[in-house]
């Protein structure tokens, strides 16, 4: 089953593809209830014009990360080119700026408290119509896992960053990442300790239950949906530690280089329309994409530091759940010192490697299968050793893949048609694919005697600067606002400047950045997180306390006027600079 329906989704994409420019995609929604295919115009060549300082894009950083009330200028402005026929082209520098049919209009007046607003983005993935079991697996298990994991791997490119601030600056991002996942999952943990979710979903299985067994047509079409999805899922559940350790080596850049590389040449060797889905030529541009991009955030030292603490996580698992080919080749099995018998081993390979050299690794891309199998590369010759292995994990979580693939569509039948029964109509789960999501500007109250208002002003903002990182606001906006210089971008009903604004939309990771229109259809904000209380909402949206929280336009277009003087982007935008004359 998981097979024909790859096949069917590369048929499929194949054939949309075939007008040039264009990106295809199949997408699964209601757990595979329903497919439908996506086509989009793929634009190559994109260049940042615009970006407001860190001082100002990342102000309040990680500390106020998730939270409000929040004064953080998160936004930038890109432009979009094609080549000079208007089609999609590879970045050149005869390339011109794409014209748009259509595009979004400036709501220089913004929104006030209690205005509609809807956001349109790209939502990653929620889950809220997976089991209650699903639920308090996240809960007890991944969640604490991911906190666990994500405060080791701080702590050990901490250690290797010191004192090397070339290092320091290359995991820059990586750090920015692994905090914010870090703070996702306490998030989790915290919203869940406070939350009947699993409580509610339990009751609505028991009700779901007895209303299928209720009708003999019912419960011959669905009589064993939800025990099917049960009994497969606690085969995945066997898994699920070993899955966890070889997704975390796989994240070494050297690991997925030589993986990657020797999995292509494989690949090569069939048709293309044969090939796995990740692994076809429409797929080698990004493949090298990323590859490229993974390495702005590589030093040797830490890479080094990080393998081998995955490595010896790895170890500790039971030998019954290890694979025989991993331990033969960092001598785990049998060693009393497994940390050493790493550590020699990581050692050699790191010092013979040339895949350190990311042009190296990109190289990789293009060898052919016998070119890989001859290399002395250990990195090269851990991908050949474990390919078989890695194969065979693979074809069975394939399997169990597509067994899942016909129980869980017949319990989210089910669901379905329980829900209509009632009168209720419910929306699939976020899956990557273009969403629209509506609600009004509205604060919320998170505890008793708390109240939080929906904007943030300037003032704000100024009150907790401190000269330092990330509150490191600098003196010419300081001096702006202790002046209240806002020009036509003050917001009379809070007397201020606007900063940032919480709104009841829905919305999860991958909304960051996504537009924020109001009732005429408008670009008043740009969508760039969630508040605390928001946290869980990947798998139960909480009206009363779940808020976005959105820049507001105001405040771009005034760091941009006022701050930066980028009055040829504002006209270009046709937004008339109000400071232009001033200056």
């Amino acid at each position: 089953r998981f097979s024909a329906i790859e096949d069917i989704e590369k048929k499929l994409i194949a054939q949309c593809e075939e007008t040039p420019g264009h990106r295809c995609r199949v997408a699964a929604f209601y757990g595979g209830t329903m497919y439908r295919l996506y086509d989009q115009l793929e634009i190559r060549d994109v260049r940042l014009v615009y970006a407001p300082p860190s001082s100002i894009g990342k102000y309040g950083g990680d500390i106020d990360n998730w939270m409000w009330p929040r004064h953080t200028g998160d936004f930038s402005f890109y432009r979009a080119y094609v080549g000079p026929d208007g089609q999609p082209a590879d970045p050149s520098p005869e390339n011109v700026p794409f014209s748009p049919e259509h595009w979004l209009r400036i709501g220089t007046d913004g929104v006030a408290e209690g205005d509609f607003v809807m956001v349109v983005g790209y939502p990653g993935r929620t889950n809220r119509y997976r089991l209650a079991s699903e639920v308090e697996d996240a809960v007890s298990w991944t969640y604490p896992q991911r906190v666990e994991r994500r405060l080791s791997s701080l702590e050990i490119i901490e250690r290797e960053i010191d004192g090397r601030p070339d290092a320091a600056i290359a995991y820059a991002a990586m750090n920015s990442y692994i905090n914010n996942s870090l703070k996702n999952a306490q998030g989790m943990i915290a919203g869940f300790a406070k939350s009947d979710s699993i409580a509610r979903k339990r009751a609505l299985e028991t009700e779901l239950a007895a209303w299928i067994a209720a009708d003999s047509d019912r419960q011959a079409r669905w009589g064993n949906a939800l025990t099917d999805v049960e009994t497969l899922l606690n085969e995945k559940r066997a898994d699920r530690a070993l899955d966890q350790e070889l997704s975390s080596l796989k994240y070494n850049q050297l690991i997925s280089a030589s993986n990657t590389a020797y999995r292509l040449a494989r690949e090569r060797e069939k048709p293309d329309v044969e090939r796995r889905l990740g692994f076809q030529e429409r797929d080698m541009r990004r493949i090298r994409a990323r590859i490229a991009r993974s390495a702005r955030s590589f030093d040797a030292q830490v890479d080094m530091a990080l393998l081998q603490h995955n490595l010896e996580s790895y170890a500790a698992l039971p030998q019954s759940e290890r694979l025989e080919a991993l331990d033969s080749w960092f001598g785990i099995d049998g060693t009393e010192d497994v940390s050493e018998a790493i550590a020699t081993t990581l050692h050699g390979m790191y010092i013979k490697t040339d895949l350190t050299d990311v042009k190296q690794r990109m190289a990789l891309l293009s060898a052919d299968r016998a070119t890989l199998e001859a290399s002395e590369d250990p990195f090269v010759q851990l991908a050949v050793a474990m390919y078989d292995t890695y194969l065979a994990l693979e074809a069975a979580d394939d399997a169990l893949d597509g067994q899942l693939l016909e129980a869980r569509p017949r319990f989210m039948e089910a669901l379905l048609a329980f829900q209509a029964a009632q009168g209720v109509e419910i929306y699939p789960d976020a899956n990557g694919t273009l969403r629209v999501t509506f609600g009004n500007v509205v604060g919320y109250e998170p505890k008793d005697a708390v109240v939080y208002l929906p904007f943030t002003t300037a003032e704000g903002m100024a009150a907790k600067a401190t000269g330092s990182e990330p509150f490191d606001a600098s003196e010419p906006l300081l001096d702006a606002v202790a002046a209240a210089d806002y020009g036509p971008y003050g917001l009379d009903e809070i007397g201020s400047l606007p900063v940032n604004f919480l709104s009841t939309v829905d919305t999860t990771g991958g909304n960051s950045g996504s537009a924020t229109l109001d009732d005429q259809g408008r670009f008043v904000g740009l969508l760039f997180d969630g508040n605390w209380e928001s946290m869980i909402s990947d798998w139960d949206f909480l009206p009363d306390v779940t808020r976005s929280i959105h820049v507001d336009v105001r405040y771009t277009l005034w760091v941009m006027d006022r701050i930066d003087s980028a009055w040829h982007l504002l006209r270009e935008m046709g937004v008339e600079p109000a400071f232009e004359e001033s200056e």
